[in-house]
C-alpha cells in the first residue's frame, strides 16, 4: 500500500503503524546520512536516527503531516547537539582533571570514571531548559545574554535555569561549579 505521505495537515488521527512504517522507509536513511555528516560518527548518527524515530512515533498524536520531513530533521540536529555537547563537556572536564590530578593509579581512574557516568546522569536528568542553558553556557562560553537571544528568551529566564542547573550539579554531586 503506498501512502500519501504530504496529506492534508495535522490530523485528529495520529500517525498509523503504516504511515510510521512508510516515514521511516522513506527517511530513515537519509536522517542517519544527515547526521553522519553532522557528527563524523557513524555509531552515534545510527543511534541519533534510531532515537529520532523512537520520538516521531512517541509524538505521534501531535504530528502535523505535512510536516514530518522538517519535524525529523530538526528532532535529529537537536538530538546531535545535546549528543556533541555531554561529549564536549566530558572531554573538558577530563583534560580540566588531567591537568590537576597526574595521578594514574586504579583506584583515581575508577573514580573518575564513576565521577562521569554520575555527572553524565545528572545532567541527562536535568529539565531541559537548565540542560540548554547550563551546557551553551559551559561548553560554548556563551554570555547569558547571547544565550537568551538564541532562545529568545529573557537573561532573566536565563539566570534562572542556570541557578537550577548549578543547585542540581551541587547537590547531586556535592562540587562547586
Amino acid at each position: 500500500m503506498i501512502l500519501s505521505l504530504s496529506g492534508s495537515g495535522k490530523s485528529d488521527q495520529p500517525l498509523s503503524p503504516d504511515e510510521y512504517r512508510s516515514y521511516f522507509e522513506q527517511y530513515f536513511t537519509p536522517i542517519r546520512n544527515y547526521l553522519y555528516f553532522k557528527t563524523g560518527d557513524e555509531g552515534m548518527a545510527e543511534d541519533i536516527a534510531q532515537d529520532t524515530f523512537i520520538k516521531l512515533w512517541e509524538n505521534r498524536h501531535k504530528i502535523e503531516r505535512k510536516t514530518v520531513k522538517s519535524y525529523l530533521y530538526t528532532i535529529a540536529g537537536n538530538l546531535a547537539i545535546n549528543q556533541l555537547k555531554r561529549q564536549q563537556l566530558q572531554y573538558k572536564f577530563q583534560n580540566q582533571v588531567e591537568i590537576h590530578q597526574d595521578n594514574r593509579d586504579p583506584d583515581y581512574l575508577l573514580a573518575m570514571k564513576e565521577f562521569e557516568a554520575k555527572l553524565q546522569k545528572v545532567i541527562g536528568e536535568m529539565p531541559e531548559g537548565s540542560r540548554e542553558v547550563f551546557l551553551m553556557n559551559r561548553l560554548e562560553d556563551l554570555k547569558y545574554r547571547e544565550i537568551a537571544e538564541r532562545l529568545g528568551i529573557t537573561v532573566k529566564a536565563v539566570e534562572k535555569r542556570m541557578s537550577k542547573a548549578l543547585h542540581i550539579l551541587r547537590e547531586k554531586l556535592n562540587i562547586e561549579v
